[in-house]
């Protein structure tokens, strides 16, 4: 399918690897102008090398809302458009609500919540000047049912809300926003991976007694949708959240 993605804007905040990664190859597949957007400059040119040295570049850290601001100037000044904003950028920390330090949950609300409402407020000007765009939230089946730790989970409930509330804004403008929200994935830099290293045993139990499809996802399979998702094939998908679980999920909706 040709998903008319061709010569396309993208830009993806933790791009560097995972999940981001495998998004930033999935654009690059359909001929789109692909950035990322990544804390280390090492991991940086380790996925441009990659990806076939088909990126740019862009470094900085999206807890800061200085760094935010002169991401997307210095992009815009790069590239003059912005088509699609994968907001992906992400991270777990803490552990028992109880237990965890409120600063804790004010740096994941930073990272996962506020650099995507940020860089979403900060696109749509420049989106609303072409009367198109496509936002994507990288959110999480936990933020729409308990699991996980707790501010991550909250952090993705508040993702999954925005993305509503702002699609049903910006719709009459032609932007487009929607969220993936994955089930478990296995990548080599993600926390399943530790996990099965240190515990196979506990985690392949994990996979069977509550993955019904028997198995991780890939990142692949969750770049597949994003591609899908930010074209025009999707021209009626409005501020949606997306399971892409392998059934994982227990909700009904």
């Amino acid at each position: 399918m040709d998903l008319q993605l061709q010569g396309k804007n993208v830009l993806i905040t933790g791009g560097s690897k995972g999940i981001g990664k495998s998004i930033a190859a999935a654009f690059l597949s359909e001929g789109a102008n692909v950035s990322i957007v990544g804390r280390s400059r090492e991991f940086l040119e380790k996925a441009n090398e990659e990806l076939g040295g088909n990126v740019s570049l862009f470094q900085a850290d999206l807890t800061k809302s200085e760094e935010r601001e002169k991401l997307i100037q210095t992009f815009m000044e790069e590239k003059g458009t912005i088509d699609i904003l994968i907001n992906n950028a992400g991270g777990s920390n803490g552990g028992k609500a109880a237990e965890t330090d409120l600063d804790l949950f004010y740096e994941a609300m930073e990272l996962n919540y506020f650099s995507a409402v940020h860089l979403s407020k900060i696109v749509i000007p420049h989106m609303k000047k072409s009367k198109s765009g496509s936002i994507i939230n990288i959110t999480s089946i936990f933020g729409r049912e308990s699991g996980g730790k707790v501010t991550y989970n909250n952090t993705k409930a508040a993702l999954i809300s925005f993305t509503k509330a702002l699609a049903d804004e910006v719709i009459s403008d032609g932007i487009r926003v929607n969220s993936i929200a994955p089930g478990s994935i296995l990548h080599d830099t993600g926390n399943w991976k530790r996990r099965l290293e240190a515990d196979p045993v506990g985690i392949q139990k994990f996979v069977q007694d509550e993955i019904p499809a028997g198995r991780f996802g890939t990142p692949e399979e969750i770049a597949n949708v994003s591609v899908f998702l930010a074209s025009d094939k999707a021209s009626w998908i409005v501020g949606a959240s997306i399971n892409v679980d392998g059934g994982q999920s227990r909700m009904n909706f």
